[in-house]
């Protein structure tokens, strides 16, 4: 059985998580889209992770969309007290399965109520606003507006803590000047590491920063040199990647998907990894190959 206090804890909007935890986002179809194709499967994935101690799980309501958080509620309701989920919003969801940004006072605050009845909960622990300047990535641009209602309904006592995601150092700023800001989700991984300034200034901060695609997303990282050093410690690939994250920086949250239950065990046995000072070495001549 994986160890995953292994892994260490970091505070998360005042509440202590395991730095490993589970992303939700598999738990849909295809394409993020439309029901999974074996639900009692995304069920019993919900339920061996909060039995192997994961206490963080993230997810949105676009992501089906509503089917993720329905399966949550109905895999984990009522809430373990320690486990804290981590919702987004400020997208939709076309006919077609494109992703289309949200971001009215109207639609935030519809989002915000779905995810509210779809969970199951009173408040929601934390929302991440996802700037949508650029579908694909980080760019610049005001978050001034929107953020400002997610406050306003911080206010109003239906959200508790305010996240970033897909986001600007710039951004984070300004973000931090409506409200405080208590994580950062951006896409972070051994060979795509362009926050990694960011991530050592929000450390010194106290503030997590949770990478997703952390295993590459849609197309899986692949480097011989990961590979090897995967096959003299006896692990899989995907483990050392994750092990590597959260050997790089001790504010990094964790939050990798899986449909499987198989799988999930997988990626929690990475908490298990040691990865000495010449194997990180190794590994960060990865991020410069892919570079």
């Amino acid at each position: 059985m994986p160890h995953i206090d292994k892994a260490g804890t970091f505070t998360l909007g005042g509440r202590t998580v395991r730095r490993l935890g589970y992303g939700a986002m598999q738990l849909a179809g295809p394409g993020v889209f439309g029901p999974p194709k074996d639900r009692d499967a995304a069920l019993a994935v919900l339920r061996e992770a909060v039995a192997q101690g994961v206490n963080h799980i993230d997810t949105s309501d676009f992501y089906g969309p509503h089917i993720t958080n329905q399966i949550i509620r109905e895999a984990l309701h009522p809430y373990p007290d320690d486990l804290v989920i981590v919702t987004k919003i400020a997208a939709r969801r076309g006919d077609d399965a494109s992703w289309i940004p949200a971001l009215s006072p109207d639609e935030l605050t519809q989002a915000v109520h779905d995810n509210l009845r779809n969970l199951g909960v009173d408040v929601l622990e934390v929302v991440n606003f996802r700037s949508m300047h650029d579908v694909h990535g980080p760019a610049e641009g005001s978050i001034e507006a929107p953020l400002s209602v997610l406050a306003d309904l911080q206010r109003k006592g239906l959200i508790r803590h305010i996240g970033l995601s897909n986001v600007t150092p710039a951004q984070i700023e300004q973000g931090r000047s409506i409200c405080d800001i208590v994580c950062v989700q951006n896409a972070y991984n051994l060979a795509h590491r362009d926050d990694d300034a960011l991530i050592d200034r929000l450390g010194r901060d106290g503030v997590p920063y949770v990478p997703f695609f952390p295993l590459g997303g849609f197309t899986p990282l692949q480097s011989s040199a990961l590979s090897a050093v995967a096959q003299r410690l006896g692990a899989t690939p995907m483990q050392v990647a994750l092990a590597w994250l959260l050997r790089r920086a001790p504010n990094i949250l964790l939050i990798p998907g899986t449909s499987s239950v198989g799988h999930l065990r997988e990626n929690l046995a990475a908490a298990g990894i040691d990865l000495p000072d010449d194997v990180m070495r190794e590994l960060n001549g990865v991020a410069q190959a892919a570079a």
